[in-house]
């Protein structure tokens, strides 16, 4: 047979049990609920009825327990507490950034809760795709999880761009930045990947510990020199409605400052792509996303507070190394501001060291469900997508050296954020509502109210991008055009009823109709 072929396999495992299925064992006479196609369009095909397509894709299991996922999460993140959401002070000031801090904050802390529920409910490798999948059909599932790959795609070119000027500015090795250090960002931190997802989280834990111990040492230093009155001394725009010293660019400001504060916590959302590797998901993945979401909400609110009332708002607000500049301003480089520099480049590899590997995995869900070609999720002997490492970074290598523009890229990443968290949030609320009774490990406090609250302000956050840089949102929206051309002509029509999301899916789509009948 081929892998066109139906099988019309299923795990045996029902969706309230709060197991993911995929091990192959088919319930009652053998064969899948209904018709054994997944659920969505009605033509959906399946893998060969050989165990070998899924062994052939198949990760290592049991290789993260809640503290390397823990790291995981902060590590995503921890670049932008050195560089990027200064910029947010050219937008909305002091005041306008610190309101949008705060209301990002509120919405990846809800985001954060609804998705430890859906990840302990389906902890596959799928995370974002995998809930919307089950929750909005096959077109909401590709949507979602197209959105997440633009993120994971863009991210680490973008950040690549960044280590290469930190490489440059620190003087190591008398590199300039350019292709060559690109090449040799991805070379490297694949390679470590290549050789086993519990060497390379191990290594990501060890780079963000450093890179948060420099944050807190940072911060020691520069509370120092602290002054309340340099919070406000961006000059006020008169003209902007509701300006004032602490709103020098008025109302809007806070609006356009949105994507600026969510550079504190973007990323933190990618933790349950790492659920089929992890140890116990159903109990370490909502353990690991409040961990880590702790973490960062303090990091964020002492380098904010530090950085720009050591040395000024409008000194910090366009520096490409913030707090160097908050810790030296225009003089010498001191033993401290050293420190913080080659500590800056630590946080730039753990961010972009993470966001290569949960690139991967969403690459390969999302191809051994059918929804990419198939061949992007088969596994090396030692259980690592291997297609899917090399073909992103391959992509994001050739972005990063063809444009240089690494601003850009993060808008357009950002961009695809927003998308994913109003997708995943209105899947938490889609499922609360259609299956109160699935068994639920872990329940989102205050329900369906929390993912609503995350849906109203990704939703706002993402027409904020277009304030920011409307060519990135543009562009994002023409990479997803083309993503969404390919599913409706063709891998729509030939998803793979055998991966653990869409049997999922299928099941409970079977349990509907019998409920009904």
């Amino acid at each position: 047979m081929t892998l066109e072929e139906t099988t019309g396999s299923t795990s045996g495992k029902t969706p309230g049990d709060g197991r993911a299925p995929g091990d192959g064992r088919a319930p009652g006479d053998g064969k899948a609920p209904g018709d054994g196609k997944a659920p969505g369009d009605g033509k959906a095909s399946g893998a060969p009825p050989e165990d070998d397509y899924l062994k052939r894709r198949a990760l290592r299991r049991g290789s993260a327990g809640w503290l390397l996922l823990t790291g995981l999460g902060v590590a995503y993140v921890v670049s932008g507490d050195f560089s990027g959401w200064n910029i947010g002070l050219s937008k909305g000031g002091f005041g306008g950034l610190a309101v949008a801090t705060v209301l990002m904050g509120a919405m990846y802390a809800c985001l954060v809760f609804a998705l430890a529920e859906l990840s302990a409910i389906l902890p596959t490798a799928g995370g974002g795709y995998g809930f919307a999948r089950r929750a909005l059909g096959t077109w909401g599932g590709f949507l979602t999880g197209t959105a997440i790959l633009i993120e994971y795609v863009l991210a680490p070119a973008a950040i690549s761009i960044f280590i290469g000027d930190y490489v440059e500015s620190l003087g190591l090795f008398g590199l300039e930045s350019g292709w060559p250090v690109y090449l040799v960002c991805f070379a490297l931190f694949i390679g470590i990947h290549l050789w086993g997802v519990g060497e390379a989280l191990r290594f990501s834990l060890v780079v963000t510990a450093i890179a948060v111990a420099a944050l807190v040492v940072f911060a020691l230093g520069a509370f120092t020199d602290f002054h309340v009155d340099g919070l406000n001394d961006i000059p006020v725009d008169g003209e902007a409605f509701g300006s004032n010293s602490w709103l020098p660019f008025g109302l809007l400001g806070i609006w356009a400052a949105f994507p600026f504060g969510m550079w504190f916590f973007l990323g933190v959302e990618g933790v349950p792509l790492a659920a089929e590797e992890a140890k116990d998901p159903v109990r370490s993945m909502p353990r690991a996303l409040a961990i880590a979401l702790g973490v960062l909400v303090l990091l964020a609110v002492m380098t904010f507070l530090a950085a720009t009332g050591a040395r000024g708002a409008a000194a910090v607000q366009e520096a490409g190394n913030p707090l160097v500049v908050a810790l030296q301003g225009d003089g010498e480089p001191t033993a401290l501001s050293r420190f913080v520099n080659y500590a800056g480049l630590a946080g730039l590899v753990a961010s972009f060291f993470s966001l290569v590997y949960a690139g991967s995995r969403q690459l390969f869900a999302l191809s051994r469900a059918g929804y990419l070609p198939r061949f992007l999720s088969l596994t090396s002997r030692r259980k690592s997508p291997y297609l899917g490492l090399l073909v992103p970074g391959a992509i994001g290598f050739a972005l990063a050296a063809g444009t240089g523009d690494g601003a850009r890229m993060l808008n357009i990443a950002v961009f695809g954020a927003t998308i994913s968290y109003a997708l995943m949030a209105l899947s938490h609320i889609v499922l609360r509502r259609r299956e109160p009774r699935l068994h639920r490990p872990y329940r989102t406090p205050g329900g369906t109210a929390t993912s609503s609250t995350a849906l109203v302000l990704a939703l706002s956050a993402l027409v904020a991008t277009f304030l920011v840089d409307r060519t990135a949102a543009l562009m994002a929206l023409g990479v997803y055009a083309i993503a969404l051309a390919y599913f409706a002509f063709y891998s729509r029509h030939h998803l793979v009823a055998k991966a653990p999301e869409e049997e999922f899916a299928a099941l409970a789509a079977a349990e509907a109709e019998l409920a009904r009948d």
